[in-house]
């Protein structure tokens, strides 16, 4: 591999910064299916409950591409990780279906969420209809890891464009043929996916066949199966702190009101946010030369997330606010202003992203998956205080849920940053008792 160079890492991170923003692009283009049904933007709401649920699930096997980049680079090791992501894909989805039984559906989404009982069948609907896209969503793993393994992050992106160009020529026609609600949204996602995920395996064919024997051991199942465990148990802390928001937000003032609000303004940050999430692979990617050039990259991170806080910006326009909240999103005109406020707020979440998965995939790199759990505990542990506190001043719904997602991710990044260190100085003092995992060989 070559050194690091921040030309060599802005080349490797840029197809991922688009693949990420172009796929959480296709959420809102579908939400505006789902909002011109017949229950407007509260069908949208429990619409986003509903894909919420299933990322939660998902989010159980959310350490499994870190996983393949650290142990799946020879041809072993990605057998295995195939093995191991299929177990997954198969157990999660098998999960999300006993979960669309009524009564614990009815337990999460009205007892839990707080939804009517209307709203609470439409996510549940949409958590069992969604079944298909979510195994299609892990078995994709396989062939991302062995691009991004290769640094051919540009193959991947090429599949995940093809995604959202389907999902762009779909949307407009399933409105003009009024196929509108949320059982059209889930087809406008699955369609789509499904092109992903086989133009994904057509373009990581030739390297998976071109991977060698590993020199040492390769990591078995159990050894890639303790690594994913911890890194993906955070990914359901930071998973379920949605339902957190919601349910918050569902018990502050006018929630019918303030709940679209904020999933639709999340829809405006989570594209860039998700590409600075991936600055975790450029860490990863650069493996050793990271630590040799640390200072270099935490500043790539930074600017990286910098650039990306402009976009958002976008919606500070009154023209741009009035096109996207209004005639995409259909929020009445009197929220438009409430949703432009909270999209100037969360701006900044790109940077602190950035910074927080710099710091993951340092962790990940030095096979530390404990300090990227500590941080996950924090985040869920700041986002409850906040919107605890947030609630009991009586923070407006369209505020209360952003600043605790900022203030959430900020104590993330310090606490995975003091993990680190403390792991440091426990190796300088022979002391050291967190996990570590060999590269080969069970713990």
């Amino acid at each position: 591999m070559n050194d690091y160079t921040p030309w060599r890492a802005t080349k490797f991170y840029i197809p991922l910064a688009l693949q990420a923003t172009s796929q959480s692009l296709t959420y809102p283009l579908v939400a505006s299916i789902v909002s011109h049904g017949s229950n407007g933007v509260q069908e949208l709401a429990a619409f986003t409950q509903g894909q919420i649920m299933m990322f939660v699930i998902g989010s159980f096997g959310g350490g499994l591409i870190t996983t393949g980049m650290v142990f799946g680079r020879d041809k072993i090791g990605h057998q295995t990780f195939k093995r191991l992501n299929m177990l997954f894909a198969l157990a999660l989805c098998t999960l999300q279906a006993l979960i669309c039984i009524p009564t614990i559906s009815a337990l999460i989404f009205e007892q839990l969420i707080g939804l009517t009982p209307d709203l609470a069948r439409i996510a549940r609907n949409v958590l069992f209809i969604s079944i298909p896209v979510q195994f299609l969503f892990f078995i994709r793993n396989t062939p991302i890891v062995a691009l991004y393994n290769a640094r051919a992050s540009t193959s991947a992106n090429w599949a995940t464009v093809a995604r959202i160009a389907l999902t762009g020529a779909i949307v407009p026609l399933f409105i003009k043929m009024q196929w509108v609600g949320y059982a059209m949204g889930m087809v406008a996602t699955t369609i789509p996916v499904l092109l992903e995920t086989l133009l994904a395996y057509a373009l990581a064919r030739p390297y998976v066949a071109a991977l060698q024997s590993a020199e040492h051991a390769p990591a078995p199942l159990k050894t890639q199966f303790t690594f994913t465990v911890p890194i993906s148990f955070g990914g359901v802390l930071l998973a379920i702190s949605s339902f957190m928001v919601g349910a918050f937000i569902a018990r502050a003032p006018d929630p019918l009101r303030m709940l679209p609000i904020h999933y639709v303004t999340m829809g405006v940050i989570n594209p860039v946010s998700y590409a600075a999430l991936r600055i975790q692979a450029v860490v990863i990617s650069f493996a050793s030369e990271t630590d040799r050039h640390a200072h270099a990259v935490l500043r790539f991170a930074i600017i990286a997330g910098a650039i990306l806080a402009i976009f958002p910006l976008a919606v500070q326009i009154p023209a741009v606010a009035e096109w996207y909240f209004g005639s995409i999103q259909n929020l009445p005109h009197a929220d438009i202003r409430l949703a432009v406020q909270s999209a100037s707020i969360v701006a900044i979440l790109p940077i602190l992203q950035s910074i927080r998965s710099h710091a993951e995939g340092l962790a990940a790199y030095r096979k530390r998956p404990n300090a990227i759990l500590a941080g996950q505990a924090i985040y869920m542990a700041m986002l409850v205080f906040t919107l605890f506190a947030g609630l009991s001043f009586k923070l407006p719904g369209n505020l209360l849920g952003v600043i605790a997602v900022l203030v959430a991710v900020l104590f993330t990044a310090i606490t995975i940053r003091l993990g680190l260190l403390w792991a440091e100085m426990e190796d300088q003092m022979g002391k050291t008792n967190n996990v570590r995992f060999p590269e080969g060989g069970d713990r």
